[in-house]
C-alpha cells in the first residue's frame, strides 16, 4: 500500500487531534455533546420542603429535555452552607447544578467573613426559576386566627411561644426576626434542617408556629391541620387571596419573599450554561410548570444569567441592611 507525503504528514496531526479530544474535559465540546451522563441537582433541603418540591418539579423535565437523568441530591443542614460549599467545590463540567434559594442572598450578611465560598465569584448564574411569598402558619392549639392575634399573644406571653424554621439564616427565620424587630415581640427560635421536618413537628404540635413557603404549607392549611395567619408579600397571593398580608394586619410596608434559582460552579463552560438555561426557561414557562407553580403560590420567572447575577447582588445588599438594622444573628 502506498502513502503520499501529505498522508504521512497528516498521521501525527490526526493522532494529536484524537488525543486532544480524549483529554478535553466533559462539556468542552460544546452544548451538542452535553450531557453524556447523569447530572446531579443539589438541593439544600431535606425532602418535603419548598425547595425540594421545586427541585423535583424541575428534575424530570430537565431529564426529558437533556436526554440524561437529572438526579436530585438533598443536602440539608448548616444553614444551606453544606450544599452551597459542595457546589462551589464541584468540578465545573456541567454535571453539578444547584437550586439556590433566598438564603443564598442572606448568608453573606448574616455570616460575614465566615462563608467557605464567595457567593458571587464561585458560582455561574443560570436562571431565576420562581419567587414566592412566605406564609405565617400556626398549630390550632396556639389559639390564634391572624397576625394581630399572634402579636397580642406574644406580648402577653413573652418568650413562651416558639417558632420553627428550616434553619438559621433561611427566609423563614429572617422573616420572623423582621416581625420581632418591628413589633417588639419575643419568640423563641427552633431551627431545623429543612421545612419538611419543621412542618412535621408543627403539625404534631411540638412547635407552635413557623413562617414558610406556601408550597408545602397550604395543603395542611386546607386540611385544617394548620392555620394560615398572614402572607409576607406586598399584596395578597393569587393562590390564597383569602389570607391577608402581614403588612395590612400589623406592620405596614412589611415584605419578604423566597426565591429559587439554578446555579452551577464557576467556570462551567458557557455552551453548557446556555444549553441548561434555554431548557430551564422553556420548562419554567411551559403551561404545565407555570400552572403548578402558580397553584402553590409561586410566580414563575425564567430570566437570563445576567439578570440573576444582578438579582443576587441586590438581595445581598437588601438583607445585609435588614440584618444590621434589626441586629439579627445566626443561632
Amino acid at each position: 500500500m502506498k502513502y503520499s507525503i501529505a498522508t504521512m504528514n497528516s498521521v501525527p496531526v490526526l493522532i494529536a487531534v484524537l488525543l486532544f479530544g480524549f483529554l478535553l474535559p466533559a462539556g468542552a465540546w460544546g452544548a451538542d455533546a452535553y450531557p453524556q451522563r447523569a447530572i446531579r441537582l443539589i438541593v439544600p433541603y431535606p425532602p418535603g420542603g419548598a425547595g425540594d418540591i421545586v427541585g423535583r418539579m424541575l428534575a424530570p423535565k430537565l431529564t426529558e429535555a437533556l436526554g440524561q437523568q437529572v438526579v436530585v441530591d438533598n443536602r440539608g443542614g448548616g444553614g444551606q452552607i453544606i450544599a452551597t460549599e459542595l457546589t462551589a467545590k464541584a468540578q465545573p463540567d456541567g454535571y453539578t447544578l444547584f437550586l439556590a434559594s433566598a438564603t443564598h442572598g442572606i448568608n453573606p450578611g448574616l455570616r460575614r467573613g465566615k462563608l467557605p465560598y464567595d457567593t458571587i465569584k464561585d458560582f455561574a448564574p443560570i436562571t431565576l426559576v420562581a419567587e414566592s411569598p412566605l406564609v405565617f402558619v400556626a398549630h390550632p392549639s396556639l389559639g390564634v386566627a391572624n397576625m394581630k392575634d399572634l402579636v397580642a399573644a406574644a406580648k402577653a406571653k413573652p418568650g413562651r411561644i416558639n417558632y420553627a424554621s428550616s434553619g438559621p439564616g433561611t427566609g423563614g427565620h429572617l422573616s420572623v426576626e423582621l416581625l420581632k424587630y418591628h413589633t417588639g415581640i419575643d419568640l423563641v427560635h427552633v431551627p431545623y434542617k429543612g421545612a419538611g421536618p419543621a412542618l412535621t413537628d408543627l403539625i404534631g404540635g411540638q412547635v407552635q408556629m413557623m413562617c414558610t413557603s406556601p408550597l408545602p404549607a397550604m395543603p395542611h392549611v386546607k386540611s385544617g391541620r394548620l392555620k394560615a395567619l398572614g402572607m409576607t408579600s406586598r399584596t395578597r397571593s393569587r393562590a390564597a387571596p383569602e389570607v391577608p398580608t402581614v403588612a395590612e394586619q400589623v406592620v405596614p410596608g412589611y415584605e419578604s419573599s423566597l426565591w429559587y434559582a439554578l446555579l452551577a460552579p464557576a467556570a462551567t463552560p458557557q455552551p453548557v450554561i446556555k444549553r441548561v438555561h434555554a431548557e430551564a426557561v422553556r420548562i419554567v414557562k411551559s403551561s404545565e410548570v407555570t400552572g403548578q407553580l402558580l397553584a402553590q403560590g409561586a410566580e414563575p420567572i425564567g430570566g437570563s444569567p445576567e439578570e440573576l447575577r444582578k438579582f443576587v447582588l441586590a438581595e445581598i445588599e437588601r438583607w445585609t441592611k435588614v440584618i444590621e438594622q434589626a441586629n439579627i444573628r445566626a443561632d
